[in-house]
């Protein structure tokens, strides 16, 4: 019986489960989201989120608790150096399981499994492209003004090439 067991087993054995959710959290962390199962999502969940609050104060202490999560140099640099700041302003709820249907083979329930503040679609604090209201006149009239007032400056450094060249070319011909 499994009374006062709450968390999913997974049919793995302990160290079997504990290898597997260090690799799938290495994988969602570097690629900011993964396809998996419901279940193995669920159960991601609850064993990364709590590595992600880790990440929000980077200290020697709470990278090496990390790293003996993930046993993954690279996951954890990712983390802390890409991550962390991103979440930083968070209270919580980093990741985001999005159901996809079932998989062909054996029907499996499937979900995507995504770090919330990487993906731009669904993310509606995003900074939006602030686009400025442009008056062609306005811009038409200066560009006239500018060309005006380099016609002569033009002139000038169009002759100073012709002469300079004309000189280079009785030196060649003297010589």
């Amino acid at each position: 019986m499994r009374h006062g067991k709450k968390f999913n087993h997974l049919g793995r054995t302990a160290s079997h489960r504990r290898a597997l959710l260090s690799n799938m959290a290495c994988s969602l962390i570097e690629h900011k989201r993964i396809n998996t199962t419901v279940a193995k999502a669920k159960a991601l969940r609850v064993y990364v989120e709590p590595l992600l609050t880790k990440a929000k104060e980077d200290t020697t202490h709470n990278r090496r608790i990390v790293f003996s999560y993930l046993q993954s140099k690279e996951a954890v640099t990712e983390l802390f150096r890409t991550v962390a700041p991103k979440i930083a302003g968070r209270d919580g709820g980093y990741t985001r399981i999005i159901k996809t249907g079932f998989r062909q083979g054996d029907a499996a329930d499937m979900a995507l499994i995504e770090l919330v503040d990487f993906n731009e679609l669904y993310n509606p604090n995003a900074e939006e492209k602030k686009t400025t209201r442009r008056s062609r006149r306005a811009t038409t009239a200066k560009k006239v003004e500018a060309v005006v007032a380099d016609a002569p400056k033009a002139e000038e450094k169009a002759e100073a090439p012709t002469a300079e060249a004309a000189d280079s070319t009785e030196e060649k011909a003297g010589e």
